[in-house]
């Protein structure tokens, strides 16, 4: 906050020093982090779903799309929801029909998540060209910085779950 001071009364406000592109850098990402939520809302309001039944479902397509499906419990990680919402929210996909629980397992007992072949072809249509825009944007960058970037986020995110699961583990910092 600090910095956003010092650049409204002239020192930095061009963006110049490291502290004013930082404050600028960190208010991109929250407005980028911003616009996914909203992204996400309106994916929710188009199939009528609520918005907690469209992140999970988010999250459950592209688990798949990365080659590891989630587990009703990895889901309920993923969306911060106690195992019993989790399980109402996962009946209400699958009865909706968005949804579909496997056995690929070995171990019986493991349920896997997966997106019902109805929903694919929707969420495609839907997220197509948010798919597009996003390859187009970063096509602008070469390989190197795209690696650049890639690190950066991944220490961002190294950063922000090493906080979640230690001083916010119980919902904020130590009082």
């Amino acid at each position: 906050m600090a910095n956003a001071d010092a650049a409204a009364d002239g020192n930095g406000g061009g963006g110049g020093d490291d502290a004013t592109r930082v404050d600028h850098l960190m208010d991109g990402l929250r407005a980028f982090g911003a616009n996914y939520t909203e992204f996400t809302r309106r994916f929710a309001t188009w199939l009528g779903l609520h918005s907690t039944d469209a992140a999970a479902l988010v999250e459950i397509l592209y688990a798949e799309d990365q080659g590891t499906p989630l587990s009703p419990a990895r889901l309920s990680e993923r969306v911060s929801l106690s195992s019993g919402a989790t399980a109402i929210l996962l009946k209400r996909l699958e009865q909706a029909g968005h949804i579909v629980r496997t056995r690929e397992s070995t171990d019986r007992r493991v349920v896997t998540l997966r997106s019902s072949p109805d929903i694919r072809p929707r969420a495609e249509a839907f997220f197509g060209p948010y798919a597009e825009r996003m390859a187009e944007a970063m096509s602008a960058y070469s390989p190197q910085e795209i690696q650049r970037f890639e690190d950066f986020i991944g220490r961002l995110r190294s950063t922000m779950d090493t906080l979640l699961a230690g001083e916010y583990r119980d919902g904020g910092p130590p009082a």
